[in-house]
């Protein structure tokens, strides 16, 4: 953004990154083919980059609220000295907060997930799926709570699933009904509580129950819940992979 702004350029997209998406090495992989799409797409987009902070979520979630301020009140003011149309970020949890929360702060802002901002490349002619390479695969979604339940956004994913020609079949626990992964409420950072089995376990027995070739993932979080789950079931021949991710292998990219 910084090299934009001095050379007088106003990008149509902020990409925000995300922690996650930064720093995770199996993330990175989903900011990657992310930003390969917009490439290929011919997007006009700009990250932050090192004064990108961390939006927050997770310390007001773990009822940090005071650390949530200063972190979101930071972000504000250096997003605020720039010019650009939208943010779209490939986290929901950064999605969430930026669009719900930041106003309060003085952060107001067009906010979009990746696969909505995909979904209006497709519709706007922008962004092409041919899906042959996927004809024939069963693929699952699974439901961010932060995107889903939170935000109501269901059918722009499962719309880029259908484009690629493949079977999409449903857990019995979708949509409204979605069950977390388990990592959200910042419980990714801590052990877990007593119990009889981990509540990522139980999401991926409910995938598996539907026999699927690949369980797509919108969340950086979510990925990493599933995945964990599919090793401890031994099933590693069951993909976990994000929607951007799954559309830059059928482009090529």
């Amino acid at each position: 953004m910084a090299d934009l702004k001095s050379k007088g350029e106003i990008p149509e997209v902020l990409f925000w990154v995300g922690c996650a998406g930064s720093f995770d090495d199996r993330a990175k992989k989903i900011t990657r083919s992310f930003v390969k799409l917009l490439r290929s797409a011919k997007v006009s987009f700009a990250v932050l980059g090192a004064e990108e902070s961390c939006s927050g979520d997770p310390a007001k979630r773990a009822g940090n609220d005071f650390l949530f301020q200063m972190q979101a009140l930071s972000n504000i003011e250096t997003m605020n000295s720039y010019e650009f149309k939208k943010i779209v970020t490939a986290c929901p949890h950064c999605f969430n907060t930026i669009k719900n929360e930041y106003p309060s702060l003085g952060g107001k802002y067009m906010v979009m997930h990746h696969t909505q901002f995909l979904k209006t490349l497709l519709d706007e002619g922008r962004l092409t799926i041919d899906g042959g390479q996927f004809r024939g695969k069963k693929i699952t979604f699974h439901d961010p709570c932060y995107l889903g339940r939170a935000n109501g956004i269901y059918e722009a994913p499962r719309d880029l699933i259908k484009k690629l020609d493949a079977e999409l079949v449903e857990m019995k626990s979708c949509k409204q009904n979605g069950l977390c992964c388990g990592a959200g409420g910042a419980q990714m950072f801590k052990e877990s509580e007593p119990g009889n089995k981990e509540i990522n376990i139980e999401r991926t027995e409910q995938a598996l129950q539907v026999e699927p070739d690949i369980i797509a993932a919108s969340c950086p979080f979510c990925n990493t819940m599933m995945a964990d789950g599919i090793k401890s079931k031994g099933k590693t021949e069951v993909e976990v992979s994000d929607i951007a991710e799954i559309i830059a292998r059928e482009k090529k990219l």
